[in-house]
């Protein structure tokens, strides 16, 4: 995929919140009213307020209720109305949940825009209508995901139609009556063309994409359809309009204005993109979490980068995948007991392989190199016990330390052999989000797997009814984190 498009898959964000520039209408900020006692309305307003409530279909907030309280005229009417556009205006500009709230590590930091003040200017102004439309994401992708959730909920009431199992699965050049109805289903998720889709054979294009499913949800992708793969194909438009209305509450957690030089990781489709100055640099592929040892979602900075780095193994890791394997095990594993802790030495065969780069945070998640490169060949990378693994680790630490300033420190560190440490002259925030919603070149938004199944609690936030959502079947990980 082309670097624009990558970035587009990670939904990484970097338009201004609009609401925030409302304040122009005043000369000094501190004359801005700052408490609800303050602000007036009149029917003019109220009915701009309803009228933006009423188009919250755009959002997919259509099965939240934002209810419209008081009455313009009085104390406690204007008071109710200030509260109930407040709520609204919030749903937009931070997102209608918490993620906070919703996940036992939320650390991503969120859009913080005063709202109130904002709301004040716009009752000025008469514009209230106008500054709530500008408090979501005003990115192409985000009208994209509006568009798409729109279309599909159209045919909500509409009934699924399921295609049926068999008892022998599907085989490649086959004709069936249910060819038609899995090419749709196909064509929906954004893994085969529409010009592919003819007929009733089983043909060689249909194969190819059933396979890039079945890796993507981490079936075996031999392209035989049977049970597991007919139980994802038989997504309605009901789940896939959920899909959209939580990719978009996703987008409404994240700061409008990220750092313009950062590394956006998005865990469910274990993609790296690196930006320099508010410009995609790098994108490759990572390895993160299994659905056992989830990858939280977190903002971290990297401070400095480790060369030949050492591997303390984690008490959680020593206890289930290396008690009772003894000295040999150790030995050959180039390990051995100090102070208590299992230390792997530095080697091409360590567990954080030839670099790691350290980051400051409490859950001791990082960024690192690794043997195991056979790993990144796989479509679902989710086998790690928590930690990103980098593809050409190497190649993006020259790259980082390049860029800032330090390649030739760098390359000395590494030349040594022994764990060596390279402080960054400025640290590097690294953002690990979750979007199961991805872009194709021509713009139309796909769903991909929800690997960890993170997607429910949003919905569910979101007002949709509970679903049993297929879920990754994983192969065995390494011993590395």
């Amino acid at each position: 995929m082309r670097k624009g498009v990558i970035a587009s898959s990670l939904l990484a964000m970097t338009v201004t919140l609009a609401g925030c520039d409302f304040l122009s209408g005043y000369r000094d900020k501190a004359e801005a009213p700052a408490s609800i006692d303050q602000l007036h309305w009149d029917d003019t307003a109220v009915r701009q307020l309803r009228e933006a409530i009423d188009r919250r279909a755009l959002h997919g907030l259509d099965r939240m209720r934002f209810a419209v309280g008081g009455r313009p005229g009085s104390v406690e009417g204007d008071q109710a109305l200030t509260q109930s556009a407040l709520r609204y205006a919030s749903a937009l500009a931070r997102g209608a949940s918490d993620p906070a709230k919703l996940y036992d590590v939320y650390t991503v930091p969120r859009p913080k825009p005063d709202l109130l003040r904002g709301l004040a200017t716009a009752l000025e102004a008469g514009k209230v209508g106008g500054w709530i439309d500008s408090l979501a994401p005003q990115n192409q992708e985000y009208r994209s995901l509006s568009k798409a959730y729109l279309a599909l909920r159209r045919k909500d009431g509409a009934p699924a139609p399921t295609i049926p199992d068999k008892s022998e699965p599907l085989q490649p050049g086959t004709t069936d009556a249910r060819i038609p109805a899995i090419a749709r289903q196909l064509v929906a998720s954004g893994y085969l063309d529409r010009t592919a889709a003819q007929g009733e054979r089983y043909n060689p294009a249909m194969v190819r994409a059933a396979q890039r499913m079945q890796a993507d949800y981490g079936i075996k992708p031999d392209g035989l359809i049977g049970s597991d793969a007919l139980e994802v194909l038989n997504l309605s438009d009901a789940d896939r309009a959920r899909a959209m209305a939580v990719a978009m509450e996703r987008m409404r957690w994240l700061d409008r204005k990220a750092p313009p030089t950062r590394i956006d990781v998005n865990i469910a489709s274990g993609r790296l993109i690196y930006w320099r100055d508010g410009k995609v640099a790098d994108s490759r592929k990572v390895v993160v979490g299994e659905p056992e040892n989830e990858t939280p979602q977190l903002r971290s900075p990297i401070y400095r980068l480790v060369a030949n780095p050492t591997w303390t193994v984690p008490r959680s890791i020593e206890r289930k995948e290396i008690a009772g394997k003894g000295g040999v095990y150790l030995r050959r594993n180039n390990m051995a007991w100090k102070d208590g802790w299992i230390v792997q030495q530095p080697g091409p065969e360590n567990s954080l392989g030839l670099v790691k780069f350290d980051m400051k945070n409490e859950h001791r998640i990082y960024l690192h190199d690794t043997p195991a490169k056979h790993l990144f060949q796989e479509v679902q990378r989710q086998r790690s016990h928590g930690c990103v693994r980098v593809e050409d680790a190497l190649g993006f630490a020259e790259m980082l330390a390049r860029d800032e300033g330090v390649l030739e420190e760098w390359r000395r560190a590494r030349a040594t052999g022994k764990e060596t440490f390279v402080k960054l002259p400025r640290e590097i925030p690294v953002r690990l989000i979750y979007q199961t919603v991805i872009f194709g070149e021509d713009g139309e938004p796909a769903i991909r797997s929800d690997p960890y199944g993170w997607n429910d609690r949003v919905a569910t936030a979101l007002g949709f009814p509970p679903r049993q959502a297929y879920r990754l079947r994983t192969s065995d990980s390494d011993i590395g984190p």
